[in-house]
Parts: structure tokens; C-alpha cells; sequence
């Protein structure tokens, strides 16, 4: 097949051979890391979003007194850059590279504690909050890049809303290993923990009982190999019922397993990899 070529002065006597068009498809992202609030857990910060932003999505960090708090890693990653430009844009910055697409950035900074190539795990302090650049009072700025592009914020399986101003609080590096959840969070409110049984390093199973409700919940947390989906299991039977199970390969945590035992005795336990417990009745009442 051959295609005649068009000029401004009119058809060329010349031809050429035709070109295949060759479409080559947009990178995409692998899963995203389960970002976390880039302070101190138990922090709780003000994430505010606004029209006009730039860029759009980016999340501004504020709570008062915030100037010279630690600013953690929200994801394990390596650092791809540290820089300073002065009194404009980012003052102090820090992006790093979690890989499959994601980067993050963090700007005003008024230390920086990490350098460019070095690898970070989530919760690692990289600098301190500040008022660097073109701004008018301290906070943080944050982004979460995906090939480049800057989406809108989420923070521990949390969406920031658009547009307004948000609490949020932190749970990066908040012990059991780096673990974000707590056996309370996965149970919910009024749950208080009873009990619990370490599987080395790898994580721990813990018993929770809801006073007012007076049910029992089991809910296993991992300590190692977080994010990455592994061998997990949680169970929990009351006297004189069956049993319930929650097992699979998951990121964080297996559970909760909930049941009502008023005035009766439990058995409990769970499993992480080749590792597993199974207490005794027990805890009756």
C-alpha cells in the first residue's frame, strides 16, 4: 500500500510507503502501598484541601505548634531527591519512590534528615515540619504521585475529602512491628483486649470482650512482611457452639472473629505462617 504526501503547494507527485501506526500503552501503577499520616502515631493533624491548589491534589498538613515535628515516611520506599529552593515554591523538599509508579513529596520541610539513594522503611523520621518556600504560616505539604501525576490523598485505606478540612490520626510505626492497626480498631469501639499470645516476631493474636454487648472478638495482627499477602488465620468458639474462623492470605491482619458468650467460657487462638495457638476454654463469664 502506498499513500501520496499533501503540502501546503498541493499533492506531491512522490509517494511513500505507508506507516503502521504503533500504539504503545501507558504505564500503570501496581497496587498502592497502604500510605500512612506522615507524623508520629497518635499525631493528630488537620489534612486541608482546597481548589486552586497546586497541585490540585496535594494535602496540606496543619495543627498548631506544628513547626519542628518529626516527619515520618508514609511508605517504605528510597529516596529520590532532597532539595532546597530557598524562600520560593517548596523551600525544603523530599520525594521518595515506593515503587510500581508511587512517589511521594514532602515540601516546606525545615530539616532534612534523609539523603538522596538512601532507603527508608514506613515510620522512618526524614525531616521536620516547617514553614520553608512560598508560604505564609508553617505546615506540611504532601503529595501522592502515580506515573508522575499527583491523585487525590488516601491514608490508611482513608480517601482525604475534597475540599475542605479533615482530622486525621496517625497510626504510622504505632509498634506491633510497624503494624498500622490496632486490635481495638479492627474489633471497634467499646472492645478492650483480655488477652493475647506472641508468635515470635511474626505478629501476636489477641482476645478483646465488649462489656457492653458481652461478646468476644479475636483478631490477628502480623509484625513482619506487612502489605504483603501471607498465611494468616483468627478463630474463636464458644462453649457448646461451633467454631469461626476467619483464614487467608492477607497484608495486615485476619479478624475480627466476633461472637456473644454471656456467662460462658472461650476458646481462642490463630495462626501466622507455620505458627499457630489455640488456648484452652478459658475466660468464662
Amino acid at each position: 500500500m502506498r499513500q501520496r504526501l499533501r503540502t501546503a503547494a498541493g499533492l506531491v507527485a512522490a509517494v511513500l510507503p505507508a506507516v503502521a501506526l504503533v500504539v504503545v500503552a501507558a504505564p500503570t501503577a501496581a497496587a498502592a502501598p497502604n500510605f500512612q499520616v506522615p507524623f508520629t502515631c497518635g499525631t493528630t493533624v488537620t489534612a486541608a484541601t482546597f481548589s486552586g491548589h497546586r497541585p490540585a491534589n496535594s494535602v496540606d498538613f496543619q495543627k498548631p505548634g506544628i513547626t519542628g515535628m518529626p516527619v515520618l515516611a508514609s511508605a517504605a520506599g528510597t529516596v529520590s531527591r532532597v532539595d532546597n529552593e530557598g524562600a520560593t515554591s517548596y523551600g525544603r523538599w523530599i520525594e521518595i519512590n515506593h515503587g510500581g509508579g508511587y512517589r511521594t513529596r514532602y515540601a516546606h520541610l525545615s530539616v532534612q534528615q534523609v539523603s538522596v539513594g538512601q532507603k527508608v522503611a514506613r515510620g522512618k523520621q526524614i525531616g521536620r515540619a516547617g514553614a520553608t518556600g512560598g508560604v505564609t504560616g508553617p505546615h506540611l505539604h504532601y503529595e501522592q504521585l502515580v506515573n508522575g501525576v499527583a491523585r487525590k490523598v488516601v491514608l490508611n485505606g482513608r480517601a482525604v475529602p475534597y475540599y475542605g478540612h479533615t482530622s486525621f490520626t496517625s497510626r504510622n510505626n504505632c509498634g506491633g512491628g510497624g503494624n498500622p492497626y490496632t486490635p481495638r480498631e479492627v474489633c471497634g469501639s467499646g472492645y478492650s483486649v483480655i488477652d493475647s499470645h506472641a508468635f515470635g516476631s511474626a505478629g501476636r493474636v489477641y482476645l478483646l470482650y465488649n462489656a457492653g454487648n458481652k461478646r468476644n472478638c479475636v483478631v490477628t495482627l502480623k509484625s513482619t512482611a506487612l502489605g504483603r499477602k501471607t498465611a494468616v488465620s483468627a478463630h474463636l468458639q464458644v462453649k457448646g457452639g461451633t467454631k469461626a474462623t476467619d483464614s487467608g492470605r492477607y497484608g495486615y491482619y485476619a479478624g475480627p472473629v466476633s461472637r456473644a458468650a454471656p456467662s460462658k467460657c472461650v476458646r481462642w487462638g490463630g495462626s501466622i505462617g507455620s505458627r499457630s495457638y489455640t488456648s484452652p476454654y478459658e475466660h468464662c463469664g
